[in-house]
């Protein structure tokens, strides 16, 4: 994957854990299957805010649906986490290859010190 689409994919996933409620579904489903209105109940957010985080989340493949009977429980896509541990450690690591344009030396007499 070239830099830029990776760079692309890293950002709506990071994008989709904007908000403090979607980390905290995230959080919550990583542990248990949860249908709507338990997440709402342990986040403290309406059964319509729920939905729509969780569809957000959907959409980038982080969360999936399965209908039980009447309700429907989502739960972490299989390989959710490692995708993001992924995207965190390309972001923190530089492509193999790079170096940075100035050596640090270089950087401190640019900033006069």
């Amino acid at each position: 994957m070239r830099l830029r689409e990776a760079a692309e994919t890293q950002a709506v996933l990071f994008a989709a854990l904007s908000t403090e409620s979607r980390v905290r579904i995230v959080q919550l489903l990583s542990k248990d299957t949860l249908c709507v209105g338990e997440l709402s109940r342990r986040t403290g957010i309406t059964d319509g805010a729920v939905s729509q985080h969780l569809r957000v989340l959907r959409s980038v493949g982080l969360v999936q649906a399965e209908r039980r009977g009447y309700y429907v429980h989502y739960r972490l896509t299989p390989g959710a986490a490692g995708r993001l541990k992924a995207a965190l450690a390309a972001v923190l690591k530089p492509e193999k290859g790079t170096r940075p344009c100035v050596t640090r030396s270089q950087c401190a007499r640019s900033r006069g010190t």
